[in-house]
C-alpha cells in the first residue's frame, strides 16, 4: 500500500478508536482530570500520534498498548470510587488557604502557591480584597472555591423572609424554525395554541431560531433576523 494512503486510514482508524475511547471514558474526563489520568492522556496522545505518521510502527502493537492504558485508567478510577484513600492519593485532596479570615501561608507553601497567585484566584471570583473572605479552599481540579464574610454576601430571598415560587428550567418549544413536539405535549399544549401565538405575532415558524417557555409562563422567540420578543 502507498505509504500516504496508509496514514490517512491509520489517522481515520486512530480518530474513531479515541472517540470511542473518549465515549467509554465518560464525561468526568473531559471536565475534571485527575494526575493519573492527565498521565494516561499524554501517553495515549503521543501513541496515537506515532500509530498514525509512522508506517513501520505495528498499528496491532499500538492498539493494544493503548487499550492497556486505557483499562488501566477505568479500572483506577473504578477503585477510587470504592477507597477514598485511593481516591485522595490519585485526585489529590482539597487544602484550606484561608480560614477565619486568615490566610495560611504554610498551606500556600505546600502548594506552591504565592500570595500573588492566590489574590489572582480571588479576583477571578470578584473578590478584589482577602480581607472580604471567610473561608477559601483549594480544590483537588486545582479550582478555588470561596466563602465571603456575611457582611459581604449577597442578600438571599430567605434572609428577608420571602418566599419566592421556584424556577423551573426553560422549555424549548422551537428550535431552528422547528416545533419540538415532545417537549409541548409535556407542557400540556398543542401546535394550534403555538401557531396561534405566532399568528398573533405575526410571525411564522421558520422565522423563529428559538423559542422557550418560562416557568412564569412567558414564551420568548430568538429571530433569525437578530431579534427578541417577549409573549405573555
Amino acid at each position: 500500500m502507498v505509504d500516504w494512503i496508509e496514514v490517512i486510514l491509520r489517522s481515520l482508524f486512530i480518530l474513531i478508536g479515541l472517540f470511542i475511547i473518549t465515549k467509554l471514558l465518560g464525561k468526568k474526563q473531559l471536565s475534571k482530570l485527575s494526575y493519573f489520568e492527565y498521565i494516561v492522556g499524554i501517553i495515549i496522545g503521543d501513541i496515537a500520534g506515532s500509530l498514525s505518521m509512522d508506517v513501520e510502527v505495528s498499528l496491532l502493537h499500538g492498539v493494544t498498548s493503548i487499550l492497556i492504558w486505557t483499562l488501566m485508567s477505568v479500572f483506577l478510577s473504578y477503585i477510587s470510587m470504592k477507597n477514598k484513600k485511593v481516591r485522595d492519593f490519585v485526585e489529590g485532596k482539597a487544602r484550606v488557604f484561608i480560614k477565619d479570615g486568615k490566610i495560611l501561608e504554610e498551606n500556600l507553601k505546600k502548594e506552591r502557591f504565592t500570595t500573588d497567585e492566590l489574590l489572582e484566584m480571588l479576583r477571578k471570583k470578584s473578590v478584589f480584597s482577602a480581607n472580604e473572605v471567610e473561608f477559601a479552599l483549594l480544590e483537588a481540579d486545582g479550582e478555588l472555591s470561596v466563602l465571603l464574610k456575611r457582611d459581604y454576601r449577597a442578600i438571599k430571598p430567605a434572609e428577608l423572609w420571602l418566599h419566592l415560587p421556584r424556577d423551573k428550567e426553560p422549555k424549548t418549544l422551537i428550535m431552528d424554525g422547528k416545533i419540538i413536539k415532545e417537549v409541548l405535549t409535556e407542557e400540556g399544549h398543542n401546535e394550534a395554541w403555538l401557531k396561534k401565538i405566532l399568528s398573533d405575532k405575526h410571525v411564522q415558524i421558520d422565522d423563529v431560531f428559538l423559542g422557550q417557555l418560562h416557568s412564569d409562563g412567558k414564551l420568548t422567540l430568538d429571530y433569525y433576523e437578530d431579534g427578541m420578543s417577549e409573549v405573555e
